[in-house]
């Protein structure tokens, strides 16, 4: 019985990787998105335009513009003269942040009054929008802790903020270890979902149920090969997250693999009910896209699980990538033991018994009829 089993787990691999279209598919997007999501997809906002329309010039607003010039968030710096071409600026989208230094900034400073500059930010662009303006008040703060020192007072009281697990907030810290997670999904779905509708299409299904292994032998048959596909996926993206883009690896490589083998198996029954629903691949490959939009969406990849409305956040916990993102940037930001990363892995395990249960009862009622 064994050894019939990995005649098919063998079979199914050969097939993976003698198709050029399937060896395509599944290694391709995977160093794609590794070298593609880490300068594509962040929250920095670099080479946004910065106007200033100073009605001061005095000795205090000269500064505040020159040192804003000289930011690497502003390479570009409008000096407007009119409220007219503020206006067009900020309509014409030209300008992602507006200052606007009042005509007595200077003396105020100088007379150690209260001084406002107004900020006028563009709502159309608004998380960008914000992130250049939380660097121009950085900025500008700095300017006014300086002018108290020179003056012998206190500088207004502040906090010190210091990022724990991510010292300079490199995006791609964060953004990779959620690609590798997403990466799995891909394989672990893809290469399940495709492979009973790939026999149904070709003609050997029936083939198959007539050979002396049972329906739960074909199961396990098709998802092995499915998990170490996204074993692989998942390794390769780590190797090139670690060694090229320098993503610390602060945890356990065994309790990293422990979490991609709960997480892909829990994928593969997924796929396994796709794929007994679909009568052809292409059916089963756009069921393996509806699956997945929801699924990231749901995941707190994009936005904190958190702020959804609690339908949602009821109906994400049998989103196997909602468990397992907390996991895996675990491992390689925070260092989690095994206690850490078990509230992630015990909803695994069970998403993984109770879809595999699923798919074998829709492989076997789809292949009884």
């Amino acid at each position: 019985m064994i050894r019939r089993l990995l005649t098919l787990i063998r079979k199914e691999l050969l097939l993976l990787a003698r198709d050029p279209q399937s060896r395509r598919l599944l290694l391709l997007p995977v160093i794609l998105q590794g070298f593609l999501f880490p300068f594509a997809a962040t929250l920095e906002v670099k080479n946004s335009t910065l106007a200033i329309f100073n009605q001061d010039g005095g000795a205090a607003s000269v500064e505040i513009a020159q040192r804003l010039s000289q930011a690497k968030a502003f390479p570009t710096v409008l000096l407007l003269h009119s409220q007219q071409e503020l206006r067009r600026v900020v309509d014409t989208q030209s300008a992602l942040l507006v200052l606007q230094i009042p005509a007595d900034f200077s003396r105020s400073i100088a007379g150690r009054k209260i001084a406002n500059i107004q900020a006028i930010i563009d709502g159309r662009r608004s998380n960008s929008a914000q992130i250049v303006f939380g660097y121009a008040q950085e900025i500008i703060a700095g300017y006014v802790d300086e002018i108290a020192r020179n003056h012998g007072q206190m500088a207004p009281s502040s906090i010190v903020i210091r990022h724990a697990y991510n010292p300079n907030l490199e995006y791609r810290w964060f953004t990779l270890p959620s690609l590798v997670a997403i990466t799995a999904t891909l394989g672990s779905l893809i290469v399940t979902a495709l492979s009973v509708a790939r026999e149904r299409e070709q003609g050997t299904l029936e083939q198959l149920l007539v050979s002396p292994l049972t329906s739960g032998l074909i199961i396990v048959g098709k998802v092995v090969p499915a998990i170490l596909v996204s074993l692989l996926q998942a390794t390769l993206l780590t190797l090139i997250a670690v060694f090229i883009f320098g993503i610390p690896h602060q945890g356990s490589v065994a309790l990293l693999y422990l979490g991609l083998l709960c997480y892909s198996a829990s994928l593969a029954g997924f796929g396994i009910f796709i794929s007994s629903l679909c009568a052809t691949q292409q059916q089963a490959f756009l069921g393996v896209f509806s699956f997945m939009v929801p699924a990231i969406m749901l995941s707190g990849f994009i936005a904190p699980v958190e702020n959804m409305p609690h339908a949602l956040q009821f109906v994400a916990l049998a989103n196997p990538l909602r468990h397992f993102l907390p996991i895996i940037k675990g491992v390689f930001l925070k260092n989690f033991g095994f206690a850490d990363s078990w509230p992630g892995l015990w909803p695994l395990l069970l998403i993984a018994c109770v879809t595999l249960s699923l798919g074998y009862w829709m492989f076997q009622r789809r292949t009884s009829v």
